[in-house]
């Protein structure tokens, strides 16, 4: 998600109202079904240009725009909610679309702190990574989910069908809106971007591992603890089998690649040899 300075300045004010509510939820399912909330104004929003412009548009008086919002949704959602879309629509954003952005990294946001509040958040990190892979391993399973054509709803009941009982109740809340509500994203690179959302709350980087073998969790501990110390941050390990690097191992962490398989080194040298 980019957003311009306006914007920028607009979500850390929604996000600091939001942290404020978060701290006095009695429990856990009070976050899910605020995340819920702010997820279903997400595709109203997506689906009205007119609202959101209306709600977006800086040259009207914050209070004509707050009027507008809770005359639409005042005893639709919990006050909670509309607390945090208040702040929302009275300050500036740099484009409607930014704006629905904003409500959508807010929902995300109240979910993940959920999962952290459960305890729960490497669970969902590491199910969002997994699912991932999973989707992106199966071509047949990509395409229907990803059809332009193909019914939201359909796309749901197909995702639940793979993990309804199988994953924690935040995963699938996550999975389910971004299936239903892509907004310009692959369900891939989606999952990709929630899973790296999940590392960044615990203040870690994600170090993406390709290994010709599996790796035990002796060998994924050390190897966590190495990257730690090479790049004196927190680093998590998203791991996945891949026998084409026919050993070793492939890391990329941000733009940065290590690369120490022996496919890699072949390519290397068969590059060298070339030249």
């Amino acid at each position: 998600m980019t957003l311009h300075a306006a914007s920028r300045d607009a979500l850390a004010a929604a996000e600091l109202r939001l942290l404020e509510l978060v701290d006095g939820a009695k429990d856990s399912a009070a976050l899910g079904e605020l995340g819920e909330e702010l997820f279903a104004v997400v595709g109203l929003l997506s689906g009205q240009p007119a609202l959101r412009r209306a709600l977006a548009d800086a040259s009207t008086e914050p209070a004509g725009r707050e009027g507008l919002l809770r005359g639409l949704l005042a005893g639709k959602v919990s006050d909670d909610a509309l607390q945090v879309l208040v702040t929302v629509v009275t300050s500036r954003w740099s484009s409607p679309r930014e704006l629905v952005d904003g409500v959508e990294s807010l929902a995300r946001t109240t979910l993940l702190v959920r999962a952290e509040r459960d305890g729960r958040l490497d669970t969902v990190e590491d199910e969002l990574f997994r699912l991932g892979r999973i989707i992106a391993g199966n071509h047949d399973l990509e395409l229907a989910l990803t059809d332009p054509a193909g019914d939201p709803a359909g796309k749901v009941a197909l995702v639940d069908s793979l993990v309804a009982g199988k994953v924690d109740e935040t995963t699938k809340t996550l999975v389910d809106q971004l299936v239903r509500e892509p907004r310009g994203l692959s369900i891939v690179g989606g999952l990709a971007d929630l899973a790296a959302l999940a590392a960044k709350r615990r203040e870690r980087s994600v170090a993406y591992v390709r290994s010709a073998v599996e790796l035990d969790a002796a060998q994924q501990d050390r190897l966590e603890a190495t990257l730690t110390r090479i790049y004196s941050r927190p680093i998590a390990l998203h791991v996945e089998v891949d026998p084409t690097l026919r050993g070793g191992l492939l890391i990329k962490i941000g733009d940065e690649i290590i690369d120490g398989s022996v496919a890699g080194r072949l390519a290397a040298l068969r590059r060298d040899l070339a030249s």
